[in-house]
């Protein structure tokens, strides 16, 4: 079932897209890269990750990867893949399809561009339309590129292990344009942290057929479904919400609203969350800082405590601080003398 389709029909549609220029920006930089057999990313690609290769020449291998169906798809990457290695020279795959084990199904993913070593290395490209400015892009969205490009290398992983003299690189190459323009200019990202937590959360996900198993006899998703029906079969999934799900699924916007309306703690973000220790919710949390509830040998309530002090302290302190201002004096007692026209005229 499509969530997309899903959040819909329980009234909580996510905004999700781009605009139609952003994407024929995007679409016309990564044309620009790619063009001429991909002669461009491969030189940017040898300045940061060529090693004691020769550098690739024009006649760079750039293997037909079309098949039917997405499985189609990722049966002929890994063909390809194994292909070029085995050639021991340049090689550029453009749209790879890769597949990936998600809770026990299939997760077909498809990288901007793999680059084949001659030394049998193979390189994650990932190419984003925003800029690098003086050598350096927006943090928050060179850490997205890295986790997506880390999903990616897990993916690669799969096909290296069954391909001899196969490596996949930890590290990435990252291709923006420069400064304000359109030129291309790249930056070497090392995903292995990134490549560790998601490896760690996909061990740690529940298995579709669990998850299945475990819900009430006769649920279904159908949107066609009442609402209250629909709702309630939905909620028969635990959610595990986070800020950063709105980037990404479309369900988010009715997680969120479930989420705020139980005050769970996870709508302030995980790292709010793995603060808070065993306080679940958002009254709870406001309940120990007020020395209403919770253990005070709790480190957690301690802190919180802590800080709602020092919160009453500072707020104390500026009101004092207002009351004294010398221009607020000043014009309380030019009040208290003046005539009471005077004053009234002010």
């Amino acid at each position: 079932m499509d969530k997309g389709v899903l959040a819909t029909a329980l009234g909580s549609p996510a905004p999700f897209g781009q605009s139609q220029f952003a994407f024929m920006r995007g679409n016309a930089f990564e044309a620009k890269v790619k063009a001429d057999g991909g002669a461009e990313l491969l030189r940017l690609l040898y300045e940061r990750l060529g090693g004691g290769a020769e550098a690739p020449a024009g006649d760079a291998a750039t293997p037909d990867l079309s098949a039917a169906g997405p499985e189609g798809r990722a049966a002929r990457t890994a063909l390809a893949l194994r292909e070029a290695t085995a050639a021991g020279g340049w090689a550029l795959l453009d749209h790879p399809m890769l597949a990936l084990e998600v809770a026990g199904s299939p997760a077909y993913l498809e990288p901007d561009a793999v680059v084949v070593h001659p030394d049998g290395r193979w390189t994650v490209v990932e190419i984003k339309s925003f800029p690098m400015i003086d050598a350096s892009a927006d943090p928050s969205k060179v850490g997205a590129a890295a986790r997506q490009a880390a999903v990616y290398v897990l993916a690669l992983e799969r096909v290296a292990a069954v391909t001899e003299g196969a490596e996949v690189g930890h590290r990435v190459l990252l291709v923006c344009p420069k400064d304000f323009s359109n030129l291309p200019t790249a930056s070497v990202v090392d995903v292995r942290k990134q490549r560790a937590v998601t490896r760690r959360q996909l061990t740690r996900l529940t298995r579709v057929e669990d998850i299945a198993a475990a819900l009430p006899e006769g649920t279904t998703f159908d949107p066609a479904c009442p609402p209250a029906e629909l709702d309630a079969a939905v909620a028969a999934v635990p959610p595990a919400y986070a800020p950063e799900c709105l980037a990404a699924c479309e369900l988010a916007f009715h997680c969120r609203a479930r989420s705020r309306a139980e005050g769970a703690v996870e709508t302030l973000g995980r790292s709010v969350r793995g603060e808070l220790g065993g306080l679940t919710t958002v009254a709870g949390v406001l309940a120990a800082a007020a020395g209403k509830e919770g253990d005070p040998a709790d480190p957690t309530v301690a802190a919180l405590r802590r800080a709602a002090a020092l919160r009453a302290e500072a707020l104390e302190s500026a009101e004092s601080l207002r009351a004294e201002t010398p221009g607020s004096a000043a014009v309380r007692h030019a009040g208290a003398g003046a005539p009471e026209g005077a004053a009234a005229c002010r």
